[in-house]
């Protein structure tokens, strides 16, 4: 069952029913003057801390730009889906493809897609994108973590000593309500667990044969320019990488033009 909301003809809510609980999912559709509806939609994959709300305009923009809907949902546990009490399982990068991304498809009948995911949204995306190999047409990783270095774990130990901050707790409040404990210590509790140390992409990534751009921060604090290098290493496709000098870990906004760019120029390379 699904409950929706049209906000106007540009934006619509969604909220998917299901037995593990409910999926929030936002669509964003282009100008009349931009729209390309032969194109596939671009699903969007949030950070360890992200949600809908914290792609903030550019999922409009992306849709202007490419004449595509853009689509986006919360995780369960995250931002407007239903919370969970459970730790993270270690494979719950992999398990994404198969579980609340696999609903979203199924929900909204997407029968092509193009994958964007920021983050750990981006190695979720390379899951999604070896899943579904016929429906995938493109996948766009930024700042996407494929393995854990040192700087990884340095960037989650200094954030964990940031979130300390009552003003930082009540910044992710604001945004997960009474989640955020379980949003924080998700993220930092498994990626600094011992047993995580040794996982990687690199077994999944030679099963994504479809076009890919990895985008990444020059200057990003949880990766170095070893992640895309690993994408373009392993992955079968074709795959494009956009170092941006000077930009950290979340590029679209910190040089949101310049990834708009990016993006569109790519996606009319591949069609």
């Amino acid at each position: 069952m699904t409950f929706s909301a049209t906000l106007d003809d540009r934006q619509a809510d969604l909220w998917l029913e299901g037995s593990h609980g409910r999926i929030f999912v936002r669509s964003w559709f282009p100008e009349a003057d931009a729209l390309r509806p032969d194109r596939a939609p671009i699903l969007l994959l949030h950070e360890s801390l992200g949600c809908v709300e914290q792609w903030k305009e550019f999922p409009a923009a992306l849709a202007n730009a490419t004449g595509r809907t853009v689509v986006a949902y919360d995780r369960l546990g995250f931002g407007r889906s239903d919370r969970l009490t459970a730790p993270p399982r270690p494979t719950f990068v992999e398990d994404e493809a198969a579980q609340g991304f696999a609903r979203v498809l199924e929900h909204l009948g997407i029968e092509r897609f193009v994958i964007l995911g920021h983050s750990v949204g981006g190695s979720m995306a390379v899951h999604c994108a070896a899943r579904y190999p016929e429906a995938c047409q493109a996948m766009i990783t930024m700042s996407a973590v494929t393995f854990v270095e040192a700087r990884t774990l340095a960037g989650i130990r200094q954030a964990k000593a940031w979130f300390t901050d009552p003003a930082q707790r009540e910044r992710l409040h604001r945004y997960h309500g009474d989640r955020s404990d379980w949003v924080l210590s998700a993220w930092i509790n498994t990626w600094l667990a011992p047993d995580f140390a040794s996982w990687t992409l690199a077994h999944a990534l030679p099963e994504v044969g479809c076009p890919a751009l990895a985008i990444h921060g020059g200057d990003d604090e949880f990766g170095s320019e070893r992640h895309p290098q690993l994408i373009a290493e392993h992955a079968s496709g074709q795959v494009e990488q956009a170092l941006l000098p000077g930009v950290g870990h979340v590029p679209h906004r910190e040089k949101p033009e310049q990834v708009l760019e990016r993006v569109e120029r790519f996606l009319q390379s591949v069609g």
